[in-house]
């Protein structure tokens, strides 16, 4: 799950606003965004591979700046070996690092798992927090990952905005924003209340798969009608 850092925006996300509209949609045709959006993603859900808790946070720590399919690959066995975060203090930073290397940024990763499976058994029992405050003192936990954490792990209303999010966010209108923190909190306001459970899914797997940063398809799109992205062709 590629992910955007910092609080300004980096240049290979100018494609998702250098034709996005100024207006927020209101509230009825957002509403039937989502509706539509259900509708073409009727199983939507994450597309890391995880069992818990546990395995879900260190998932997404894995997935930054990596693709969901690439963690996967490692995550498939190395969950079937090391199930706690006992047995990864066990396993080593060194050994770690060698299991995950196939994926993007694998020694700061490896160093990050470690330090955060020491913190989940010295102040948290070896559970993972449910709260965005105990989350983001983990290292490699931002608020990205804080927030899929408590929305896939938790049923928590909050919205991750990674690339794709915030593409999607932006070309709608459903809450343009020039940073990542300012689409967040457009997001929670303007997306109607039953819908924010679930609008984080919708929202990355129609960005990840139709309104993708070049070649996004507007023909097979659901949401086309509502849309307000100057940039659109329907030809």
């Amino acid at each position: 799950m590629r992910q955007i850092t910092g609080e300004v925006i980096p240049f290979l996300f100018k494609l998702a606003t250098c034709s996005s509209p100024t207006t927020i949609l209101d509230a009825k045709t957002a509403n039937k965004l989502y509706q539509k959006l259900k509708k073409s993603l009727p199983d939507a859900k994450s597309e890391l591979y995880y069992n818990n808790h546990f395995e879900l946070l260190l998932a997404v720590i894995l997935s930054a700046q990596a693709t969901d399919k690439s963690v996967n690959k490692v995550t498939e066995q190395l969950f079937k070996q090391y199930k706690t975060p006992q047995d990864f203090l066990e396993c080593g930073e060194i050994r770690l690092r060698n299991l995950i290397k196939t994926i993007g940024l694998a020694p700061t990763k490896a160093t990050n798992i470690i330090k955060t499976c020491q913190l989940l058994l010295e102040e948290y029992e070896g559970k993972v927090p449910s709260t965005r405050i105990a989350l983001e003192r983990l290292p490699g936990v931002g608020r990205k990952t804080a927030n899929v954490v408590l929305n896939e792990g938790f049923g928590q209303a909050t919205i991750a905005v990674d690339t794709h999010v915030f593409r999607v966010s932006n070309r709608t209108g459903l809450a343009p924003g020039k940073t990542v923190l300012e689409t967040e909190k457009k997001l929670l306001e303007n997306t109607p209340t039953q819908w924010l459970a679930s609008a984080h899914r919708y929202l990355i797997l129609h960005g990840r798969y139709v309104c993708t940063a070049r070649n996004f398809n507007c023909k097979e799109c659901s949401i086309s009608e509502e849309c307000q992205f100057d940039a659109k062709s329907l030809d």
